[in-house]
């Protein structure tokens, strides 16, 4: 697996090729086979990785919380809900999001303050494990420049497919 802080580096280098895999993938690739490749390489690659010694995507993406989740986060952090809000969160067109980045509840060891109440987004992240993941490729490949464990999936589907990144599909 590819150190996080060279994940940006080495991204950089395959950025065009991934692209290009995905456009053969679209063309390609059946969907459930595909989301079953996923599943396996989700299911191996994260079943003994550290996402604490990384936290890239917590470093670089903002999340938004459902209201469930702030009333959660709240009592969890022994605040007002109010407080919570005016502390953590702003609102914006998509919902409630948390006002910083890096995430302002990630700790300088790489924890979570409110990794017993995490919201769904964060818990799921990078989604390689749903469904429909034909669908959602253009994501798949930006995740691989913010997570180690995304970059080093694209890398061993584009060995499956035998994709060298030449030619056009």
């Amino acid at each position: 697996m590819i150190e996080p802080s060279k994940l940006e580096q080495e991204f950089k280098k395959v950025e065009k090729q991934n692209y290009a895999f995905r456009a053969y993938l679209k063309n390609h690739a059946d969907s459930d086979e595909l989301d079953k490749q996923f599943l396996e390489l989700h299911n191996e690659l994260f079943k003994n990785y550290d996402c604490s010694k990384c936290r890239n995507c917590c470093k670089v993406y903002s999340i938004i919380l459902q209201e469930n989740e702030i009333e959660q986060a709240a009592k969890l952090l022994k605040v007002t809900k109010k407080e919570f809000m005016d502390k953590y969160m702003k609102i914006t067109v998509d919902g409630y999001e948390v006002k910083e980045k890096p995430c302002c509840f990630l700790t300088e060891n790489g924890g979570c303050k409110i990794e017993k109440c995490k919201p769904e987004e964060c818990r799921e992240y990078p989604f390689t494990n749903s469904p429909d993941r034909l669908f959602s490729l253009l994501s798949i490949v930006s995740f691989a420049s913010v997570c180690p464990v995304v970059f080093e999936m694209l890398e061993r589907l584009k060995e499956i497919y035998g994709f060298k990144g030449r030619g056009r599909y």
